[in-house]
């Protein structure tokens, strides 16, 4: 594995890749890695020559800024996970190679509704962030692939937007969630979690996996109304959203009707740590 932390260099070996015919599959990540990370390297090594991953905790992507603090930081781990999993290029950039015009300076990215739901209301300036620096990783790492986990799923809906406002030619991969044994979605966060709330925190997937299983027998309101139950037993200190939405967009549902498709959201604190999780439901 070879490690560039400067993009003029990558870039480099990237046309070299390029005009020897090789498919780039490309994997962004804020390191702290697990097995869901992993699970999308392998997707990218399954279908690409060459698999480049990023590790970059975006501080433009924290609207709170005792969150970007607490983000777990394990990169000698995340550097022997990838060497491990035959990861070709880890891009490991500073700050101010991602952002050489500082932090202030961006344009700003027209995301419509999807900036002022679910996480978007929640965490104001959070995709203006996400759009900033996959837009910058895009350009330097101009992959032919992009593998990108469902767990952030309005994330996904996001980069599906940049990427077909701003023309950028690659194909984004929602890769399905990877769990632990009891449900909870893998997640870095998981790591600031005592054991005890790890367990509490599976409730979070039988609350959605609940929607899944009684679509039909009642209302869509009483479904999440069943769902938020569900998760308060469990000893959540907060639920910032519950929510189905049309999973083609993130669309709310209208008069408490379902889409054909739909896909449940939501987000909790447990242990002053936020979790989100969203299940897909036919």
């Amino acid at each position: 594995m070879i490690i560039f932390r400067k993009s003029a260099q990558l870039l480099e070996k990237l046309q070299q890749l390029k005009n020897e015919g090789k498919k780039i599959g490309f994997v962004p990540t804020m390191g702290a890695l697990h097995s869901g990370h992993i699970s999308l390297i392998g997707e990218s090594k399954l279908h690409c020559d060459i698999t480049i991953c990023s590790i970059f905790v975006n501080p433009t992507q924290f609207n709170d800024p005792a969150d970007f603090e607490k983000y777990p930081v394990t990169i000698e781990n995340d550097i022997y996970q990838l060497h491990k999993t035959g990861t070709d290029i880890l891009f490991l950039p500073s700050v101010a190679e991602i952002y050489p015009n500082g932090l202030d300076n961006g344009p700003h990215y027209e995301l419509g509704f999807l900036e002022s739901i679910l996480e978007g209301y929640y965490r104001p300036g959070h995709f203006q962030g996400v759009c900033r620096v996959m837009h910058r990783l895009l350009t330097i790492c101009q992959p032919d692939e992009l593998y990108m986990g469902q767990k952030d799923y309005q994330q996904c809906m996001v980069v599906k937007k940049l990427l077909s406002d701003y023309n950028l030619s690659c194909n984004l991969h929602i890769v399905p969630t990877m769990r632990e044994a009891n449900g909870l979605a893998m997640s870095s966060r998981n790591l600031r979690l005592s054991a005890e709330a790890k367990t509490q925190a599976a409730a979070i997937y039988h609350a959605l996996t609940h929607i899944k299983d009684n679509v039909g027998k009642t209302t869509p309101e009483n479904l999440k109304r069943e769902a938020v139950a569900i998760i308060e037993r469990a000893g959540f200190n907060k639920i910032d959203y519950l929510d189905i939405c049309n999973a083609e967009d993130l669309a709310p549902s209208v008069n408490d009707k379902l889409f054909d498709h739909n896909v449940a959201l939501t987000a909790a604190f447990i242990e002053g740590v936020r979790l989100i999780d969203n299940l897909v439901i036919d």
